[in-house]
């Protein structure tokens, strides 16, 4: 998909290749010419991500061995690659784990909010991965790919978390992926990409509490999972962290706010939120676990089950990455959210 192999030969040495099982075919050295996918990537980028599952470190040693050459010449880990160059890969047998796993992803297309030839915004169901790792084999991305076989680049350009649903930017071109991630990383100025969030908490939010500027850290927990916390400014591994929210509507035990982030942190609004005594509904990380397990049985909210987390990446404003025209893309409420909300305005 980011590459046209063009020829391949067994390589000499092959035996020695990374990785390779006794009696396993030999790996090839394979040429590869440069697509529209690929173009003004790194030779180091490119090569991690063609090959799949070989150590970084491997990367890099045959890149500084010369057995990787651009057009028949040496080069250097951070050459840029151009449009019909020609990459010659060594051989180096890949891992099969994972990899292979994810090329089985069913196929599967989701909800479009907006497409063209640069760019495909998707509404994310909540539960469903943007990407396949971490015990996960398959997400998002990879089910687009094999919907769409014939597409030459599909790349993820940001991440909302497994349980969160909501407006997910897939670029289509190497292009407006480098130029939405600029808007991403972008502080102030007419390209900063906003991105509001519709987050249901517990309790009543104070109506004066419109930014939170707290320093999160991210860290392990005993078992091994990744989880986030906040800590003092001068922590040596905080990083800022910056909130702000407004309230939408009030409920009797509940609010229902816009949240919008000018940072983005690993689990930066559940992780604000609950820091202020207001996790999210159905969070299964900092929320409110019992009543996580009352909304699921259909206790706390009478007729009404609820069991996923009540975060939802409702609308995104940000330049198109080849016009630069100014865009705001929506996604409405899952039905689930909806009835939810329908049934604590009920008298």
């Amino acid at each position: 998909m980011v590459q046209n192999i063009i020829g391949a030969k067994p390589g000499r040495g092959a035996k020695a290749a990374a990785g390779q099982a006794p009696g396993a075919p030999a790996p090839a050295v394979h040429y590869v010419r440069i697509d529209e996918g690929s173009e003004g990537q790194r030779l180091d980028n490119f090569l991690v991500k063609l090959l799949k599952g070989v150590p970084k470190s491997h990367v890099y040693r045959v890149i500084r061995s010369g057995e990787v050459r651009v057009n028949k010449g040496r080069a250097g880990a951070d050459t840029k690659l151009a449009l019909g160059d020609e990459v010659r890969v060594p051989p180096v047998r890949t891992a099969t784990t994972g990899a292979e796993a994810r090329a089985d992803a069913p196929p599967r297309e989701f909800p479009i909010v907006f497409e063209d030839d640069h760019l495909l915004a998707i509404a994310k169901p909540a539960g469903v991965a943007v990407h396949g790792g971490s015990g996960v084999s398959f997400g998002v991305i990879e089910q687009l790919r094999q919907a769409r076989p014939q597409a030459r680049f599909l790349e993820l350009v940001h991440r909302l978390d497994k349980e969160t649903s909501g407006l997910l930017l897939i670029a289509k071109k190497r292009a407006a992926l480098v130029a939405l991630q600029d808007q991403l990383r972008q502080r102030s100025g007419e390209k900063v990409m906003h991105k509001t969030y519709a987050a249901l908490v517990t309790g009543a939010w104070p109506e004066a509490r419109k930014v939170i500027d707290v320093a999160l850290h991210k860290f392990l927990t005993a078992e091994g999972e990744r989880r986030v916390r906040t800590v003092d400014d001068e922590h040596e591994d905080g990083k800022r962290s910056i909130t702000l929210v407004g309230v939408v509507q009030r409920f009797k035990a509940f609010t229902l706010l816009d949240v919008t982030i000018k940072t983005g942190r690993t689990h930066q609004i559940r992780v604000h939120l609950a820091g202020e005594g207001h996790p999210i509904v159905g969070d299964d990380k900092y929320g409110d676990f019992a009543l996580n397990k009352s909304l699921a049985r259909g206790d706390a909210v009478p007729g009404q089950r609820f069991d996923r987390m009540f975060l939802h990446a409702r609308r995104l404003r940000l330049q198109h990455p080849a016009t630069g025209e100014a865009m705001e893309l929506a996604a409405p409420l899952p039905a689930e959210c909806e009835a939810l909300l329908k049934s604590l305005n009920a008298p």
